[in-house]
């Protein structure tokens, strides 16, 4: 029996981890390669291109508190599988937008769609399945997820040579169909067999370190860390391409930016084998410390190539932890209970404050420069890690209990 569920386990695993390369890849790091073809093709310019997309994150971080709550009442598979069928229609949908004004609601609704595909609907699938294992199941699907980006930029920079931005859009819509949907709807069906077996799950919990008096407060400080996390990230991940272009990196920018893929699957592979040892709040705190330290040292090297890779490698390793804490840090603080109404409401905080960051940054870099833009976003990461802080040290004698 023990067996069995191992397998069941790594089959749920390795195919969400397929469909959250494909969602990733074609949802979000596809966008910053495709943007300049949008801007041309819908004859605005490329900051509008970008303000379209903040706004379509800021609509998917009001969304995700609904998103939470509807996991936690119907499945996290139900709402996966929904979540392929829309993204699909949202896909053809900007492919097929004649107007500016169809492109915004379809990317609008594109963003909507990625809050029922990624990250929080797969970690809540996985709490769903077993709390009690869900921590390790997280970082096993984090490794996979981590190489969305090493495969969608170099294809996407290649695809965009020989088609159009629609027809690729097209090309995505067919892979979340054709692909996603059906591990969805085999994770939607084999959760209802189990229910109906009456093996739904262990009778398990995981009760949280965070007193429920305190709990207030901890979502606040935790809410904002990664909100500012947030746009730290988000700013980097929707101009790295770009930027480093403009930094006379050239055609080395793309290689460069691939980097971050493998570094993202190296963090979550060293934390698989060493970081039993380490807390979920002091985690958050190292990933936060690499992102600063990768950012500052680009806007430190400017065109230099090794202090570009090295921009690369610490983003990319800061970030694969930081996907790890979003789904482990509230499993940590808050239990299991109502897991996807509270990482609803921290997602929400997070992509609202991550919707402003491809317009603000892509405006700061128009009025201020590369240099002074990535230093005022070290700033801002840098005060996410003293919240981090902040948590790591309220909880450090902390412990998770199984109920």
């Amino acid at each position: 029996m023990h067996d069995a569920r191992n397998a069941i386990s790594f089959a749920t695993i390795s195919a969400l981890g397929l469909t959250q390369i494909i969602g990733y890849g074609t949802l979000y790091y596809s966008f910053s390669i495709l943007a300049p073809g949008m801007a041309s093709d819908l004859g605005i310019p490329l900051e509008q291109v970008f303000g379209i997309f903040s706004a379509s994150l800021f609509v998917g971080g009001l969304s995700a508190p609904m998103i939470g709550k509807r996991m936690d009442r119907i499945g996290a598979a139900t709402v996966l599988t929904v979540g392929s069928l829309l993204s699909a229609f949202t896909l053809v949908l900007c492919a097929w937008s004649p107007s500016v004004a169809v492109f915004a609601l379809a990317v609008v609704l594109l963003e909507v769609s990625s809050g029922m595909v990624q990250y929080q609907a797969a970690f809540a699938a996985l709490v769903e399945s077993n709390p009690k294992t869900a921590s390790r199941s997280i970082t096993y699907l984090t490794l996979i997820g981590g190489f969305a980006s090493t495969i969608f930029w170099p294809i996407s920079a290649v695809l965009i040579k020989y088609l159009s931005w629609r027809e690729i859009y097209v090309v995505f819509a067919v892979l979340n169909l054709l692909l996603c949907m059906p591990v969805h709807v085999w994770m939607m069906q084999r959760s209802k067999a189990a229910i109906a077996g009456g093996i739904h799950r262990e009778p398990v919990r995981v009760v949280g370190a965070i007193p429920p008096e305190a709990r207030p407060v901890a979502m606040l400080v935790l809410s904002s860390a990664f909100a500012m996390l947030g746009f730290t990230l988000s700013s980097m991940l929707a101009h790295m391409v770009p930027m480093l272009s403009k930094l006379g990196l050239g055609t080395a920018a793309v290689a460069i930016s691939s980097l971050f893929g493998p570094a993202q699957v190296l963090s979550r592979l060293i934390n698989m084998v060493f970081g039993a040892r380490l807390s979920p709040p002091f985690l958050a705190v190292i990933s936060a410390a690499l992102m600063v330290i990768g950012i500052i040292v680009l806007a430190v090297s400017g065109s230099w190539l090794p202090g570009a890779v090295a921009f690369a490698v610490c983003l990319g390793l800061g970030s694969g932890i930081n996907s790890i804490a979003q789904g482990s840090l509230p499993l940590y603080l808050f239990g299991s209970d109502g897991y996807g109404a509270i990482t609803g409401k921290i997602a929400s905080a997070r992509l609202a404050m991550s919707a402003a960051a491809p317009f603000v940054f892509a405006m700061a870099m128009e009025q201020l420069g590369i240099g002074p833009s990535l230093f005022a976003t070290a700033a801002l990461g840098t005060l996410g890690m003293a919240a981090f802080a902040s948590v790591a040290v309220a909880t450090r004698r902390g412990r998770v209990a199984i109920a």
